[in-house]
């Protein structure tokens, strides 16, 4: 039996769960969440308990049994507590601010970048070079970041770009200086 998908997920107080034809619905303070269940796994709500079943043993509905567990285990941290990704941008020059739902950001190139926030995703800009971007759709908000991530990724040499708060950037040597080259 998959590790991950037969532990039962805890209701947090505030949180509703409601499991009808094909889907599960969250709904919380921070929000509302829906995922589809696959077929061959069944979900159902024992009090303030959800638990995940499969219908066989086989190698996908027991893949899929541990997936649809944690599924709707972040979609109720998700609207009970919410998510929060932390960007870094590090370079001369380089900074951001946020204008409605909209981050406008100065990355070394010949104009700005305006990078449209989608519903449900907020961000906040601190000293001008940090990003924090909440909210309760845990996959949102990681596709979001890639996203803002992949406008200008850490270079090796400087590590100018952006990044992630704990991500370890592993620099290369530049050029060696005075060395004879010719002799």
């Amino acid at each position: 039996m998959s590790r991950i998908g037969k532990l039962a997920i805890a209701i947090p107080s505030g949180v509703k769960v409601a499991v009808d034809a094909g889907s599960v619905h969250v709904e919380g303070p921070k929000g509302k969440l829906s995922t589809a269940i696959p077929a061959g796994v069944k979900v159902r709500v024992d009090g303030n308990l959800v638990r995940v079943e499969r219908e066989s043993d086989e190698r996908k509905f027991r893949a899929l049994h541990g997936l649809t567990r944690k599924l709707i285990a972040n979609m109720a941290q998700g609207v009970s507590q919410g998510f929060t990704r932390v960007l870094e941008i590090n370079g001369v020059g380089y900074r951001a601010e946020v204008k409605g739902k909209e981050i406008h950001m100065t990355l070394g190139y010949s104009h700005p970048v305006v990078f449209p926030l989608p519903e449900g995703v907020t961000a906040t800009v601190e000293r001008q070079v940090i990003i924090t971007l909440t909210s309760a759709d845990r996959h949102l908000l990681g596709e979001m970041a890639a996203n803002i991530r992949s406008l200008r990724p850490p270079e090796p040499y400087k590590g100018k770009g952006i990044k992630y708060r704990e991500e370890f950037i592993k620099r290369k040597a530049g050029k060696a200086v005075g060395s004879a080259a010719g002799a």
